[in-house]
């Protein structure tokens, strides 16, 4: 099977990669060496730190080979067609993970390969970040019953948060200026998916979207690709600022979620970064977890 969205893993896959993430987290080495011999190819049409090491990390651990490939090596879709790359690469490697600009080069990528496609990161969703996120917040709270506000970009990560919230049991409240709000598409698989009980609450008030919250997520105010638009999406995101104010609105346990770089000082101030409830750097290093247990999944 491929992961393209966190939803390929269906409820009780991912509750068994979820299951498996805290477990080798717990006593990594359990799975040591599980992998020996295979190839996992690491593709990066866009830079990353946390993606690149985590994965290349994970896979090491486990025994396979991690080989990293660069768009000015590969040329996807430009020296090469994309469904000729899945073809030549499915050859030779076990596991073909993808960081990309366009989802279709995803779908078409897995149309031509039959080893395992993964999705690292597209424009539409960022299933292994969310399998992170669950994984943190799994780690201060059940995950059944838990409500998470996202506030600013409904982008990519908040899209497979969305999804994997609602096969989780998670309810979340996402905040956003008008015009950035989530894709209606994805909000609408979002409620097919969740439980009774399950809330999905798209609005523009972050006050109202924090308020009791036992979660408070944001990202970048511009993702790579879009820095052309970075001073017009400061002017309309500044009041999306997650604050101590803001942060004082959730829960008394609250956590606070950043999938990391963080613009300090735009989307979030030092102080809820550095916050003692800010769980963002076990967010990276859970990072490793998951995709650690994603390969047991699909290619163990």
């Amino acid at each position: 099977m491929d992961l393209l969205s966190v939803t390929d893993l269906g409820r009780d896959g991912l509750a068994e990669v979820l299951a498996t993430a805290a477990a080798v987290k717990a006593d990594p080495a359990r799975v040591a060496g599980r992998l020996a011999g295979r190839k996992v190819g690491l593709f990066f049409e866009k830079p990353s730190t946390r993606t690149r090491v985590s994965c290349e990390v994970a896979a090491a651990d486990l025994g396979a080979v991690p080989l990293v490939l660069k768009q000015d090596e590969v040329g996807l879709g430009k020296r090469e067609s994309v469904a000729d790359v899945a073809r030549t690469l499915d050859r030779y490697l076990d596991v073909l993970a993808f960081r990309v600009f366009h989802h279709g080069d995803l779908v078409t990528l897995a149309d031509h390969a039959d080893a395992p496609v993964i999705n690292l990161l597209s424009d539409l969703e960022h299933p292994c970040q969310a399998l992170a996120d669950l994984q943190t917040l799994a780690e201060a709270r059940p995950l059944a019953g838990a409500t998470v506000a996202f506030v600013g970009d409904g982008n990519n990560v908040c899209h497979s948060l969305l999804l994997g919230g609602a096969l989780s049991g998670v309810s979340l409240r996402v905040a956003s200026p008008p015009g950035y709000a989530p894709a209606p598409e994805i909000v609408e698989r979002a409620r097919a998916l969740a439980a009774p009980g399950v809330a999905i609450e798209i609005g523009e008030d972050p006050q109202g979207a924090v308020r009791g919250a036992d979660a408070v997520y944001t990202d970048v105010w511009a993702s790579m690709g879009q820095e052309a638009e970075a001073a017009e999406r400061r002017r309309l995101f500044e009041p999306y600022r997650v604050d101590e104010r803001l942060f004082g609105l959730a829960g008394p346990a609250a956590i606070f979620l950043h999938c990391l770089p963080a613009h300090r000082g735009d989307e979030v101030t030092d102080e809820v970064a550095d916050h003692e409830r800010s769980r963002i750097f076990d967010q990276a290093e859970n990072r490793m977890h998951a995709f650690k247990a994603l390969l047991l999944h699909l290619a163990g």
